[in-house]
């Protein structure tokens, strides 16, 4: 086996083809809680959480006024978006709510908690929270164990309610 990738590896940003650039703007930045760190001509954006140059790149370089992949085709899944804790993937659940943007799945997968949905152009997120490796599930050997169990919503809201 070929060495493995250095542990302290991060995925950096993603960079999205879009439609219409001023609606992933309005999304990205009003219900997702980005900031728009700038405009690139009037082709691209590029927004960011707590001032980092970009997390998200959008763009219409070759997709203005284009459709979706078809369903059943190849391209991107879904990606994720990382939160610091679940009370951040309780706020980011309650501005999804309060624009009424529609959620696609929500899970907890042991390691995890996640909350699925699609932005304009019908790219795939992920949001979610990890829980400390100390409380992943494993088998009796030590074998993680991810789960697919569902979300327990009303203790993720709680997390917002007032000490």
């Amino acid at each position: 086996m070929p060495e493995p990738i250095d542990p302290g590896t991060t995925i950096g940003h993603v960079h999205l083809r879009v439609s219409d650039l001023p609606r992933a703007v309005k999304f990205y930045t009003e219900v997702m809680g980005f900031e728009l760190m700038q405009y690139y001509g009037d082709s691209a954006a590029f927004v960011s959480a707590g001032g980092y140059h970009h997390h998200i790149g959008l763009n219409t370089w070759e997709s203005a006024g284009g459709r979706p992949p078809a369903r059943g085709s190849t391209g991107l899944y879904h990606f994720a978006i990382l939160l610091p804790n679940r009370k951040a993937l309780a706020q980011t659940l309650k501005r999804l709510i309060d624009h009424n943007w529609p959620i696609d799945g929500a899970s907890d997968h042991g390691v995890s908690e996640a909350i699925y949905l699609s932005d304009p152009d019908k790219n795939g997120i992920e949001i979610y929270r990890d829980r400390p490796r100390s409380e992943w599930p494993r088998d009796e050997k030590g074998t993680l164990r991810m789960t697919g169990d569902p979300l327990d919503f009303d203790g993720l809201m709680a997390e917002l309610d007032p000490v």
